[in-house]
């Protein structure tokens, strides 16, 4: 599918003999696409679902398009436009780029953070309308001594933990996936869900999205936060209620919040969180770094190459549908 890819995709790809890119286009004639589907061994998807049309997300009707499809690949960490039970059915194999982008979505999750407590946005906008009043109307606040609760330890979350603690703040962490032992060694005091709500000064999000996540920060949660909490996502949309949050903040609960992702992506201009001074708001850009693409794409061509050479990938999302693949690629390919 057509979206932007680092060069290295190409490259990688094009050095290896008897394969071959073609490189499909939505508005492309739809009896063209459905020849290059039937043929396709591999189908490489952009990882942001809104960002995909709904009839070239893989489902169990695309996959009748793509008979003889024996992976697919999502351009991120993400796999949202991909309904992994569909392929599994069908012996096709998913695979992410997990750890991508770890190092940029985690650096983010700070600036979202120290934009939010040092109202460094807010700042800015002040400045550029000529809105002077007193440097103190615009007084923020040091992030040293607080509490931070990461809300899933893994490849994003364990490394916003390190910089927390080089910030001197106190790094709680919660992740049902890991053992106490595990959270601690990635740098976190294990705990459960409700005690990091009630402890943390700062909740940051780190999780998939799925059936265990979806709405897990409603508007329950928000009121179990301390007052005066501050609320990060850079994960998914849809694991928090936005228009809980947009009454917390409003209400004073929560004195602020540091979001990159969203229900509807990009959230429409009247969101009622885009009106409010105390949010920093970002474009699911956390992850969209020279640095992070180029890995993401050199990574997604590396693991086709496995794939397509009868060799287990390292970061398989369906890890049931190997034995399925191996009898459809030794079909296929002897």
């Amino acid at each position: 599918m057509d979206f932007w890819l680092d060069p290295v995709f190409d490259q990688i790809i094009g050095q290896e003999a008897g394969l071959s890119l073609t490189v499909c286009r939505p508005g492309d004639d739809r009896t063209d696409l459905d020849l290059v589907l039937h043929s396709a061994h591999a189908y490489h998807i952009c990882a942001a679902r809104d960002e995909v049309p709904v009839d070239w997300r893989v489902d169990a009707e695309f996959l009748e398009r793509a008979p003889n499809l024996l992976c697919v690949s999502s351009s991120g960490a993400g796999y949202d436009p991909v309904d992994v039970a569909a392929c599994s059915a069908r012996g096709v194999l998913v695979v992410n780029q997990s750890g991508c982008n770890a190092d940029s979505v985690a650096e983010h999750t700070m600036g979202l953070l120290l934009g939010v407590r040092h109202r460094i946005a807010e700042s800015d906008r002040v400045m550029r309308a000529a809105r002077y009043g007193t440097r103190e109307d615009l007084m923020g606040h040091e992030i040293r001594g607080l509490t931070i609760g990461i809300v899933g330890v893994g490849n994003i979350g364990q490394r916003v933990a390190k910089l927390a603690a080089a910030f001197g703040m106190q790094v709680l962490g919660y992740d049902p996936l890991l053992d106490g032992v595990e959270l601690t060694d990635r740098g976190v005091e294990p705990v459960g869900l409700q005690e990091l709500i009630a402890r943390s000064d700062v909740v940051s999000l780190h999780c998939p999205l799925n059936d265990q996540t979806r709405n897990l920060f409603d508007a329950s949660q928000f009121a179990a936060m301390k007052r005066g909490a501050t609320f990060l996502s850079t994960a998914r949309g849809g694991i928090h209620d936005e228009q809980a949050l947009a009454e917390a903040l409003e209400s004073g609960h929560l004195s602020g919040a540091g979001l990159d992702v969203w229900m509807v992506e990009p959230p429409a201009d009247s969101h009622p969180l885009l009106r409010m001074d105390n949010v920093v708001a970002t474009y699911h850009t956390a992850g969209v770094t020279h640095e992070a693409r180029r890995n993401a794409a050199r990574m997604g061509a590396q693991q086709l190459v496995e794939v397509l050479s009868g060799r287990q990938p390292p970061r398989l999302v369906n890890l049931q549908a190997w034995p399925s693949f191996l009898k459809r690629y030794e079909s296929m390919f002897g």
